[in-house]
């Protein structure tokens, strides 16, 4: 691939999105768009940049060549140790913190195709189901990829993404088999709300605070000045005596005077003091 093209690609992703690819990866930017080009009846990459530079790109394009650059990879309760966390203090300590509010709320940054947002909602059906009648809990899960958001709305999943990550009792209570396809119970479904969002406009587009962030995997994507910016936002949208969670070989490249590092039980949770 011409060197210019994949720059111009690049350029492209990271002003959209803010993800960045160094160089190396031509490969996988080739061979991604070439087959994208291909589905949009364009010969091939090239054909697609000319026609972008003679033309423009419509938002459809934008979001079709963003779904094509962007990594989806995700499962059912990835990594394990953070969701039992969660299940022993995280939640037990917000649902006696928010006593008198009688609300949390929780936000799944990057939730791509809806595993970690439906996993949290089958901890709290599966352990915390008294609270659910009395507290008003929110789940919203965001993706910049609206291919990704529309599977997870969905709630339908196949054996592989079925078979990574999910223990058999939460697939025999929350699922219902229908041939190759595995569809999730209505009463998960109801405790998510699904948005597309840029993480980029985060502090513009969402006006709730939260006292649950999970941003997972998502940073090691960004150049520094972007992480430092998207953290800033996560942080300012946390709720004093709320909890950020990154991926588990992700670490903040910021600070922040009530940010406080806490190791529970084999997980990294970051706590924002209380005021």
């Amino acid at each position: 691939m011409d060197e210019k093209i994949f720059e111009f690609f690049t350029a492209l992703l990271e002003r959209l999105s803010g993800i960045s690819y160094a160089t190396g990866k031509e490969y996988l930017i080739e061979s991604r768009l070439n087959e994208l080009a291909l589905s949009l009846g364009y010969k091939d990459i090239n054909e697609l940049y000319q026609s972008i530079v003679k033309r423009g790109a419509d938002v459809k394009l934008l979001n079709e060549i963003i779904d094509a650059l962007t990594t989806n990879e995700t499962y059912f309760f990835r990594d394990h140790h953070p969701f039992e966390t969660l299940r022993t203090h995280i939640f037990p300590e917000l649902f006696k913190k928010r006593e008198a509010e009688k609300r949390i709320n929780i936000w799944s940054a990057a939730c791509s195709t809806g595993q970690e947002p439906y996993s949290i909602a089958m901890i709290l059906l599966e352990h915390f189901p008294r609270y659910l009648q009395t507290y008003k809990v929110s789940i919203l899960a965001t993706d910049i990829s609206k291919k990704c958001l529309e599977k997870a709305e969905k709630g339908i999943y196949n054996q592989i993404e079925i078979n990574r990550g999910l223990p058999i009792a939460y697939l025999v209570k929350y699922f219902k088999q229908d041939g190759a396809h595995w569809y999730i119970d209505e009463r998960v479904k109801r405790l998510v709300r699904f948005q597309k969002l840029n993480l980029l406009e985060s502090s513009m587009k969402l006006y709730e605070k939260f006292d649950l962030i999970l941003c997972r995997y998502v940073l090691i994507y960004f150049s520094e000045e972007i992480k430092k910016k998207v953290l800033i936002d996560l942080w300012n949208l946390l709720n004093p005596g709320g909890y950020l969670l990154l991926g588990a070989t992700e670490i903040p490249t910021v600070s922040f005077p009530d940010m406080e590092k806490k190791l529970i039980g084999k997980a990294v949770f970051y706590r924002k003091k209380d005021k």
